[in-house]
């Protein structure tokens, strides 16, 4: 696989791990830094813009759910605000909290950049963490 079919393959795989269509990112990330590992800050790039565009897909289909009635573990959502998007990465809640922040309307830059925020620091721990195992399996 080249490194361009790589890159690519990273964006597609974080942007619908953000989704809510099951998968994750974490093994092609992990894949294309083993092959290419100079790509480490576009790779990372790459992830994050694939994941947080799949999270504003999530917010877009929460803007257009109906709103009827108030839920309780939405209001958490509106207290904290968007800052509470920095956790739009952790598994099973971080589809919810793009689902809700969407749901309430929310500022979408806001939105955006704090879930950015928080998928970079993930990934870049994760990146990181390879790069520790690549070293000493070597």
């Amino acid at each position: 696989m080249s490194e361009t079919a790589g890159l690519a393959s990273l964006f597609l795989s974080s942007l619908l791990a953000a989704t809510l269509l099951p998968g994750g990112s974490e093994a092609v990330l992990f894949g294309v830094l083993k092959a290419y590992p100079e790509t480490l800050w576009i790779a990372l790039g790459v992830a994050t813009l694939g994941n947080t565009i799949g999270g504003m897909i999530t917010f877009g289909m929460g803007w257009l759910l109906p709103q009827t009635q108030q839920l309780k573990h939405v209001e958490k959502v509106r207290r904290y605000g968007t800052p509470a998007l920095l956790l739009a990465w952790v598994p099973l809640i971080g589809d919810a909290l793009c689902l809700a922040a969407g749901w309430l309307r929310l500022n979408p830059w806001q939105a955006a950049l704090f879930m950015a925020i928080g998928k970079f620091a993930r990934y870049w721990l994760i990146a990181s963490g390879m790069r520790y195992a690549f070293i000493f399996t070597q």
